[in-house]
């Protein structure tokens, strides 16, 4: 059976509404046409009303399930009628053969779901503190994750592709995960790649970097207070991934970045203030120091206030 993919853009904010357009834009521009564009709005009426009217092109619905990226992304779900959906964040990108590479990855025997990697789009000027390791707090590819195609535990929410067949045999994403308006929330993809693969044999999912999207990244997220405020959120979304996938599996890859990644970019920048290469290289030490610890304070805080509430 030959494949076809549904692209999905969910989006709640009309102040994203020119980034939106450029999204679906991208997603019509591409070599390997989607059979539809699935544009979900998040409990906003008015913003709904707006993709109807200015982007008639594509299908519109309204999130009928909780309010949240989770529940969005359920509705796209059910809303599809491709065999593969592929996921685009309402303010990146997608370069004209990202569809193209995910469907051929998908297609390949074994493979539940395929993956990008997602360039940031600074809108402002990139903070020199600011640590290679630790661009998932701005929704990017961070250094660690793998140079070539690989199997990965996990998908990226923005950026990938998925058998429908996954969400008809495990269902959909979790509600108590996700971000929910403007929170800084996630784990919800990662959840849903664990529970598929833990019930397939020999079935995994695939990174395939050559798939790019670029994603914007607005001044507002390059400040300490942003950096801060991501990292100890996801400390929380991984004390709940724990308690729900276990913490062998929900903290594997994790520990992988934290025993290797982490300190090779703390090593890194000690070696260029050291030796004078870029003096803001012990700032990008402190960084991942900093945000390594906040995001375990996160992590701990969260167990601590699940066992107190049982």
């Amino acid at each position: 059976m030959s494949e076809s993919v549904s692209a999905v853009v969910c989006t709640h904010d009309v102040a994203r509404w020119d980034a939106l357009v450029r999204a679906v834009v991208s997603l019509q521009r591409q070599a390997l046409a989607p059979i539809e564009v699935v544009v979900v709005v998040d409990h906003n009426p008015g913003l709904l009303s707006r993709v109807r009217a200015e982007l008639p092109e594509v299908v519109a619905v309204a999130n009928d399930h909780e309010q949240g990226l989770s529940g969005a992304r359920n509705t796209a779900v059910a809303a599809a009628r491709g065999t593969l959906v592929a996921f685009l964040d309402d303010d990146a990108e997608a370069a004209s053969d990202w569809l193209e590479l995910l469907v051929a990855t998908c297609s390949r025997e074994g493979v539940l779901g395929a993956g990008g990697r997602v360039l940031p789009r600074w809108l402002g000027e990139r903070p020199a503190w600011f640590p290679a390791e630790f661009l998932w707090v701005v929704g990017c590819t961070y250094e660690g994750v793998p140079t070539v195609s690989s199997p990965v535990r996990n998908l990226y929410g923005g950026c990938f592709c998925i058998r429908r067949s996954v969400f008809e045999r495990i269902g959909g994403f979790r509600s108590e995960l996700g971000r929910v308006g403007a929170n800084r929330m996630g784990c919800e993809e990662t959840e849903l790649c664990i529970r598929a693969a833990q019930g397939s044999d020999d079935a995994r999912f695939w990174y395939e970097p050559a798939a790019v999207i670029v994603h914007d990244v607005p001044a507002d997220r390059t400040t300490w207070s942003y950096f801060r405020s991501r990292c100890y959120a996801e400390g929380v979304s991984k004390a709940r991934l724990s308690q729900l996938v276990g913490a062998d599996a929900g903290l594997s890859t994790e520990r992988a970045y934290v025993r290797r990644t982490l300190p090779g970019g703390v090593g890194r920048g000690v070696r260029d203030a050291v030796t004078g290469a870029d003096a803001a290289g012990a700032l990008r030490a402190g960084a991942i120091a900093g945000g390594l610890a906040i995001t375990a304070v996160g992590y701990g805080r969260e167990l601590l206030s699940s066992r107190l509430a049982r």
